[in-house]
C-alpha cells in the first residue's frame, strides 16, 4: 500500500483536509467542499447487478476492477462504496472488499469496525432508545403511548433471538415493561440519515426530526422533543467525514456509511460521492444488491437528495448467474449448459431495462469465472446485445487486477460520451402508493400491490407526520425481482404485498415493508467466523 497521505495528495487533497488514522487510512474534513466549490464535477457512474445467486456475481470485484482499468487508462478515478457490515461479514457473504486481485485495502481494518462509523451510529441509535424509555418511566412527561413506540435498539451482528424482545423485566427499578426488539445497526435509520446529510447542520436537523413514537394524543414524538438531539450529533460528528482508503493498485477509495441495500437505501454517503465528483473526472459508486433494489433507491432517493444526475451504469452479471437463473443446479454450474443461459439471460433483461427505465446507458460487464466456456461467453454477449445493452465487455478483474478490466474501462468512458436522459421514476410530490405501484409494476415486474390492513393504518399516520408524498425506500427480498425468494429469474404476473410502512422522517423516505423481508438478519449452521482466527504473529486470517 501507499501511504495514505500520498493517496491523497494524488487525488488533490491537502494536508489540513486529512485526519490521518495511521498510515493506511484517513478521514477527509469536509472544508475539501468548501475549497473545491466551483471545481466542475465529474461523471458519476453507478455499478449494479443481476438477481443475486449462490454463485456470487462480484459486483464489489467488478467496482474495483472498473476503478483500477480507468487507474490504468490514465483517468482520474475516486471509487465510491459503503463500509461493510460486520453482521454479513460474520455470516454469510464474507468480507465486502472485493476479491482476487481486485481489492480494496486495509481489508481487515474496513471490515471490522472501520475508523468507528458503525460503533458512532449505533451508540447514538441506542441513546436514543434509552432516552425514550427513561423518559417513560421518569413520569412520561412526553405522555408517549407505550404501545406506539416505532425505535428499537440495534446490534451490528446478525442474531435472529433479538428480532422480538421484552424489556424492563425485573420489578419496578428496572424500568416498564414492553414489547420491542432490535434492528442491524445497517438497517438503523441513523444510518440512513448519516448516508443522507448534505453538512454537519443538515446531519443535526434530520436527527432531530426523527420519529420514535406517539403520544396518547397521536401526535408524533421525535428526538428533539426527547432533547436529545445534540449529544447524538456529537457522536456522529467524526463519522460524517468520509473515509479515505485505496485499491491494490493506489486508487483512492472512499469507504463510507453502510446502509443495506434490501431493507435501507443501501448506498455509500452524499457526501462521500460529494468529495469524490469534486476530486475525479470519474466516480465509481456501487448500490447495493441488484437494480430493483439499491440502483432504484440511488437513482430516486440519494439522486433527488443529492442533486447527483449519473453518466452511466454498469450493470454485473456472469455466466454462472445466469445458468442459475436458467434452472441448472449449483454443483453444475462448471458444465457448459447453453440452454440454461438462454433460459437465464431473462432475469438479465429484466435489470437491462431497468437501467433503461431512467435513461442511462447501461455497460454490461460479464464477470469471468475458469469454469466459462467461449460459446457460453459469446452467447452471453450476443443475448445481452438484443437486450439492449450499450455494449457488453468480459473482464478478469478477479485474476489481472487492472490489467484485465482495460476493456470494461473503456465502454465505460464511451458511454459516459453518450447523451444520458435521467429522470426519475415516478416525479416529486407523487403519493407514497402511487410510487409503490410505479415500483412494484414497472421494475418488478407485478401486476399490482396489495396494500394490507397495517399498511392502510399506517399510511394514514405517515400523512400526519407530512410523508404523504417523501420518496419510498422498498424493503423486500434481494434475491428475486418480486417479493418471494423462490421466485428466480424473470417472475411477472404476480401481485406485491404490502405489510406495512415505516415512516423514516429523518432520512426522508418511507419504508415498505414487502412479504417476509427482516430488518435483523440470522446465522446459518456454517458462517464465515468458522474460518476466521489470527494466527501466532497476530495475523488475521480466513477474512475475505
Amino acid at each position: 500500500m501507499l501511504p495514505i497521505a500520498q493517496v491523497a495528495a494524488n487525488a488533490g487533497i491537502q494536508p489540513d483536509e486529512l485526519e490521518l488514522y495511521g498510515e493506511s487510512r484517513a478521514k477527509i474534513r469536509l472544508s475539501v467542499l468548501d475549497r473545491l466549490k466551483a471545481r466542475p464535477e465529474g461523471k458519476l457512474v453507478i455499478v449494479t447487478a443481476v438477481t443475486p445467486t449462490k454463485a456470487g456475481e462480484g459486483k464489489t470485484t467488478t467496482s474495483v476492477s472498473l476503478t483500477m482499468g480507468l487507474g490504468k487508462r490514465n483517468k482520474k478515478v475516486v471509487l465510491c462504496v459503503r463500509e461493510p457490515s460486520m453482521g454479513p461479514v460474520f455470516g454469510v457473504k464474507g468480507g465486502g472488499t472485493g476479491g482476487g486481485k481486485a481489492l480494496v485495502q486495509p481489508m481487515e481494518e474496513i471490515n471490522l469496525l472501520f475508523n468507528g462509523d458503525f460503533p458512532a451510529v449505533a451508540a447514538a441509535h441506542n441513546l436514543l432508545a434509552a432516552a425514550i424509555d427513561a423518559s417513560i418511566y421518569n413520569g412520561n412527561p412526553l405522555r408517549i403511548d407505550i404501545h406506539s413506540v416505532l425505535w428499537p435498539r440495534t446490534l451490528d451482528m446478525n442474531d435472529r433471538q433479538l428480532r422480538f424482545i421484552v424489556s424492563g423485566l425485573g420489578g419496578k427499578a428496572n424500568g416498564i415493561p414492553r414489547e420491542t426488539g432490535f434492528i442491524i445497526t445497517a438497517a438503523s435509520e441513523v444510518m440512513a440519515v448519516l448516508a443522507l446529510a448534505s453538512d454537519l447542520k443538515d446531519l443535526k436537523a434530520r436527527l432531530g426530526r426523527i420519529v420514535v413514537a406517539s403520544n396518547v394524543d397521536g401526535q408524533p414524538v421525535t428526538a428533539d422533543d426527547l432533547k436529545v438531539t445534540g449529544t447524538m450529533t456529537v457522536i456522529l460528528k467524526d463519522a460524517l467525514k468520509p473515509n479515505l482508503v485505496q485499491t491494490m493498485e493506489g486508487q483512492p477509495a472512499i469507504v463510507h456509511a453502510g446502509p443495506f441495500g434490501n431493507i435501507a437505501h443501501g448506498a455509500n454517503s452524499i457526501i462521500g460521492d460529494r468529495v469524490a465528483l469534486k476530486i475525479a473526472d470519474y466516480v465509481i459508486t456501487e448500490a447495493g444488491f441488484a437494480s430493483d433494489l439499491g440502483f432504484q433507491k440511488f437513482c430516486d432517493i440519494v439522486c433527488r437528495f443529492g442533486g447527483f444526475a449519473p453518466s452511466a451504469a454498469v450493470l454485473v452479471t456472469t455466466v454462472r448467474s445466469m445458468k442459475l437463473h436458467g434452472g441448472r443446479l449449483f454443483k453444475d454450474l462448471g458444465q457448459e449448459d447453453l440452454d440454461a443461459v438462454k433460459k437465464g439471460i431473462d432475469n438479465l433483461s429484466a435489470h437491462i431495462a431497468i437501467v433503461r427505465q431512467y435513461g442511462l446507458p447501461c455497460v454490461v460487464a460479464i464477470n469471468s469465472f475458469p469454469t466459462d466456456t467461449k460459446a457460453e461467453i459469446d452467447l452471453l454477449k450476443e443475448l445481452a446485445a438484443k437486450a439492449g445493452a450499450e455494449s457488453v465487455v468480459v473482464h478478469t478483474g478477479f485474476a489481472n487486477g487492472g490489467d484485465g478490466a482495460t476493456d470494461l474501462a473503456d465502454a465505460v468512458v464511451a458511454a459516459c460520451e453518450k447523451p444520458a436522459t435521467f429522470d426519475f421514476l415516478t416525479p416529486n410530490g407523487t403519493p407514497v402508493v402511487q410510487q409503490i405501484e410505479a415500483i412494484a409494476t414497472k421494475l418488478y415486474g407485478a401486476a399490482g400491490i396489495d396494500l394490507q390492513m397495517q399498511a392502510q393504518k399506517d399510511l394514514q399516520k405517515i400523512e400526519k407526520f407530512g410523508l404523504g408524498t417523501a420518496p419510498v425506500c422498498m424493503a423486500k427480498t434481494q434475491n428475486s425481482l418480486s417479493h418471494d425468494p423462490a421466485l428466480l429469474n424473470r417472475p411477472t404476473g404476480f401481485i406485491l404485498p404490502v405489510r406495512g410502512l415505516v415512516p423514516s422522517v429523518g432520512a426522508g423516505f418511507v419504508v415498505a415493508l414487502c412479504g417476509e423481508v427482516s430488518r435483523m438478519p440470522g446465522l446459518g449452521k456454517t458462517p464465515a467466523f468458522h474460518n476466521i482466527d489470527i494466527d501466532d504473529n497476530g495475523n488475521t486470517v480466513g477474512l475475505f
